[in-house]
């Protein structure tokens, strides 16, 4: 009886091991990139010429990042040819939802815009999500490639003491709205990993192309070889 009920426990106990893991290599990727985009002084209207051929996309960073943080990715899609566009005037991103919108869909409408794809990271992918259901936006975007976006919010929100966090508490009345506005999002594939430390429920959003990959994070699943080629590939098309 005693050799049966081993493998339960010890599974558990890798487990919660592998998680740790994956909790400790995503807080130091984001530390690491939170450093070097402290010191990134390249400008980004630089990442805006049109020399490729490839469609305009536009970075939408996560809460408390600036689209500094995304610069390697920005970087990346730059040189397979695309317009890459990033809003700067949404800082850390520790605005309302609406107020968020409200500024990329200005920034859509100023540099005339049009057949963009959005790619987002975490609370960048509920902006992305809200603008599908303006209809001056959301004529503008052809696609939307959210990692890890909370479309359902986080439990872990509560636990945090600052109200832009909060605000990503399941139930809460903007991602309420945000469910029930109608908007086709059929145009979103939301890409998360098995493990996220940040959002246990997992990023599913119902009507939507869903894809849970095989790697764990939050942050660190903007550098990983595999979500980087499928960016890549829906980016492309």
């Amino acid at each position: 009886m005693e050799e049966n009920a081993r493998p339960g426990p010890v599974r558990a106990a890798l487990r919660f091991v592998r998680k740790a893991g994956v909790l400790l290599a995503d807080y130091e990727y984001v530390l690491r990139h939170q450093l070097r985009a402290n010191f990134d002084r390249d400008p980004p209207e630089a990442l805006a010429d049109e020399a490729g051929e490839g469609a305009p996309i536009v970075l939408l960073p996560g809460i408390y990042e600036t689209w500094r943080f995304l610069h390697p990715l920005a970087r990346r899609l730059h040189a397979a040819g695309h317009p890459v566009h990033v809003v700067t005037s949404l800082g850390h991103l520790g605005m309302s939802l609406a107020e968020a919108a409200d500024q990329v869909e200005h920034y859509l409408r100023e540099q005339h815009l049009s057949g963009v794809t959005i790619v987002a990271h975490s609370k960048g992918g509920l902006v992305a999500r809200l603008l599908l259901g303006r209809p001056d936006a959301s004529a503008r975007i052809r696609r939307v490639v959210a990692i890890a976006t909370p479309f359902s919010g986080s439990p872990l929100a509560v636990l945090v003491p600052f109200p832009a966090v909060r605000a990503l508490r399941p139930g809460h009345p903007e991602l309420v709205r945000l469910a029930g506005d109608g908007a086709d999002v059929g145009r979103v594939v939301s890409i998360w990993g098995w493990y996220d430390p940040h959002i246990p429920g997992g990023c599913a959003l119902p009507g939507a192309r869903n894809l849970r990959m095989p790697v764990g994070g939050h942050f660190r699943i903007l550098g990983s070889p595999a979500v980087l080629a499928l960016v890549d590939e829906l980016t492309s098309g």
